[in-house]
C-alpha cells in the first residue's frame, strides 16, 4: 500500500510568523528573503525540521503559496530535499463564498483519493466539511498556530495519522 501523503504550508506551522516580532522561537534560525527588489520577508525557520518531517512515513507536497520557491528557500534551510507541490493555478488566493479555503479543493483533486494530511494554519470548519464530501479517503486537517509553528505534539499526531492511515 502506497504512504499517505503530508502537505505542507510554510507560513505558519514552517514559518512562525505570527510570533512576536523581536522573540525568534527557540530552536529557528533568522533568514532574509528577497522576493522583490530592495524587499526582504524575515522567516524563521527550525533546521530539525526537515528530519522530523521526513521521519513520519509520508509522501511529502508543499501546499503552500511558495510553490516551487519553497525547494529553493525553505527546504535547504530545514533539511527537505526537493519536494512536488501543488500547483494551485487560477485558485491561488480565489475567494469562495462557500468559506472553502482556496487550497482545498485542489489538495483534494491532487490527493485522488489517497489519505493525506494537511498541516495549515488557515482550516476551518467549511473545509473539513468539504473534505469530508468529497474526498473518499482518511484526512486530517492538522491546524497549526502561527505563532509558534509545528512542535513535538503536532510531529505525535502527524505520526499518529500516517500509521493508522497506511493500516
Amino acid at each position: 500500500m502506497s504512504r499517505p501523503l503530508l502537505y505542507l504550508d510554510v507560513d505558519g506551522p514552517l514559518n512562525p510568523y505570527a510570533a512576536q516580532p523581536e522573540r525568534r522561537p527557540d530552536g529557528y534560525t533568522t533568514i532574509r528573503v528577497a522576493l522583490h527588489p530592495g524587499r526582504a520577508l524575515r522567516v524563521w525557520l527550525h533546521p530539525g525540521h526537515g528530519e522530523a518531517l521526513l521521519g513520519l512515513g509520508y509522501d511529502l507536497y508543499w501546499a503552500t503559496t511558495w510553490m516551487d520557491a519553497a525547494n529553493r528557500w525553505i527546504g535547504p534551510v530545514i533539511g527537505l530535499p526537493e519536494l512536488p507541490w501543488v500547483d494551485f493555478g487560477t485558485g491561488l488566493f480565489a475567494w469562495r463564498s462557500d468559506g472553502v479555503h482556496w487550497k482545498t479543493e485542489a489538495i483534494v483533486a491532487h490527493a485522488e483519493g489517497r489519505p493525506f494530511a494537511w498541516v495549515d494554519d488557515e482550516q476551518s470548519p467549511e473545509d473539513e466539511a468539504y473534505v469530508a464530501a468529497h474526498h473518499p479517503g482518511r484526512a486530517l486537517l492538522h491546524h497549526v498556530n502561527p505563532r509558534i509553528g509545528l512542535r513535538d505534539d503536532d510531529f505525535a499526531v502527524l505520526a499518529e495519522f500516517a500509521t493508522t492511515a497506511a493500516s
